[in-house]
């Protein structure tokens, strides 16, 4: 007979903090959000890797290029680099974010000479960047020909078939600098000159990187990036139990700071047997998390199979239909509370702390404070960073409203039959996630820094300074139906609501 769970398994929509008391300490500013990422004998030494907040990026190609990567370790949150992608793209993208230099941007608005206003129009759109480098090729790193910038067109009085050669700033009207410039020496041109951008190109004139006006104060403000024993940033890889012979040795060989394995269901001998060969390989050096599971028996077998840290969650992700399609899964909340206490079970019992990610069902910010109140050390978004500037997919105009695009990784369009393998023929059979539109969300930093405040602010009002604070204080009580109608604006008629 089949084993049936007594409770019902819920939602963090289900559940509200129940504030304590705040004395006159908390306030937001002097909240700590620093937590672990991976697995270490607390109160014996300190933990390898920590992140200065409780956010990385899910494993997914509409969610974790390295622009996103860079933008989430300068607010001091981790990016996974998606894996459905060659071994070669994938280590390739890693080095980058190792080798980025900040204030040095790798210009991602490129155009030929051929090119017309309509292309840097189109290009504007797509980007959001009114800077656009023209090189030879079109490429990041072609010989650079000149710039074009807002001021160097006139949308009313100039044909979309214009040519960018015949408006651009040509190279002999150009302020640009050698490769070898220091930021500081970079700003102090851009400012004695009284210029937005400067293009920084080595001895054959092909353009290296660009140094912009706008980046100089968020560069002095960065005070929560993570940075490794380098001073480059720490960058995460998606893996799968695949061909992880061949991609663990070229992500570590490009810098990669911690491996996941990217798996919709991780209690399986896979992903055992994926933790077992790089043990063999590079004992505890390399770090490697696992997952997903929901419950205790799932964790306990990562944790003996020897996982760095171990996801939670299967189904809950906004464009996830696996319980639609397959019938299994666990309601967030019940899974995270559940896969907590199995945590500090195993803690007591070996005095290895081993961090736990809740992966998916965030809708709002405050699902991410009730994760870490539940016992996550940390909180994996996906449609969250994918509304954001910097996440690799296109910027849209819909209904009048701006969109980005956003697909899982089990819809047809990622094919990421690895994600779902279960030993079976090397194609996805089925779908388990769909293609979609997320509402466009402005730039990373602004972003989380709202979120953030929000969460540092909860936790005040719970009386936590920092998160095993907030797990050891936090109380929680489930809501009715009722209840949930009346925790939003209700019986009022909005002023700023479409429909009136």
């Amino acid at each position: 007979m089949a084993y049936y769970f007594e409770e019902p398994s819920r939602t963090f929509g289900e559940y509200l903090l129940v504030p304590g008391y705040s004395s006159s300490a908390c306030v937001p500013d002097a909240v700590n959000l620093k937590t672990p990422l991976v697995k270490y004998r607390k109160g014996e030494e300190e933990c390898p890797l920590t992140m200065n907040i409780p956010m990385v990026s899910a494993i997914m190609q509409s969610v974790s290029g390295e622009r996103l990567a860079i933008a989430l370790a300068k607010q001091g949150g981790v990016s996974f680099i998606y894996g459905s992608q060659s071994v070669e793209d994938e280590a390739a993208m890693v080095a980058r974010v190792k080798s980025y230099k900040k204030g040095f941007v790798t210009s991602d608005s490129n155009l030929k000479p051929t090119a017309t206003l309509a292309d840097v129009l189109d290009l504007k759109e797509k980007t959001g960047h009114s800077t656009v480098a023209i090189t030879e090729d079109g490429t990041p790193n072609g010989k650079l020909l000149g710039i074009v910038a807002s001021r160097d067109y006139r949308v009313s009085r100039m044909s979309m078939d214009e040519p960018v050669a015949n408006f651009m700033t040509p190279m002999e009207k150009l302020v640009y600098a050698p490769e070898t410039t220091t930021l500081k020496e970079a700003n102090d041109i851009i400012w004695d000159n009284k210029i937005n951008s400067l293009p920084l190109v080595d001895a054959e004139g092909h353009l290296k990187y660009m140094v912009f006006r706008k980046d100089y104060d968020s560069h002095k403000e960065n005070v929560n990036e993570l940075l490794d024993a380098n001073k480059s940033y720490v960058v995460g890889a998606g893996i799968n139990t695949r061909d992880y012979a061949e991609r663990v040795p070229a992500l570590i060989e490009a810098g990669v700071d911690v491996l996941c394995i990217d798996s919709s269901e991780g209690f399986s001998e896979w992903q055992s047997r994926t933790i077992a060969w790089i043990r063999e390989r590079y004992g505890d050096k390399v770090k490697v998390g696992a997952g997903n599971v929901v419950d205790r028996e799932g964790f306990r077998f990562l944790a003996q199979a020897g996982a760095d840290f171990i996801k939670v969650g299967i189904g809950g992700g906004s464009i996830c239909i696996t319980r639609e399609t397959k019938g299994i899964g666990r309601g967030q909340a019940t899974a995270v509370i559940e896969v907590a206490a199995a945590r500090d079970e195993y803690y007591k019992e070996t005095g290895i702390y081993i961090p736990i990610c809740s992966d998916g069902g965030i809708v709002h910010d405050y699902h991410m404070t009730l994760a870490l109140a539940m016992g996550a050390d940390f909180v994996m978004l996906g449609r969250y960073f994918a509304r954001f500037d910097e996440s690799p997919t296109n910027k849209l105009r819909i209904n009048g409203s701006y969109v980005k695009e956003y697909w899982g990784e089990g819809s047809n369009r990622a094919r990421n039959w690895q994600r779902y393998d279960l030993g079976g023929a090397t194609k996805l059979s089925f779908e388990e996630g769909v293609d979609s539109y997320v509402p466009y969300a402005g730039s990373l930093a602004d972003g989380v820094g709202t979120t953030l405040y929000k969460i540092r602010s909860t936790m005040c009002n719970c009386g936590a300074l920092t998160i095993p604070e907030l797990q050891e204080k936090a109380r929680l009580t489930v809501v009715s139906s009722t209840s949930i109608v009346e925790g939003g604006s209700h019986d009022v008629i909005l002023k700023n609501n479409p429909n009136n």
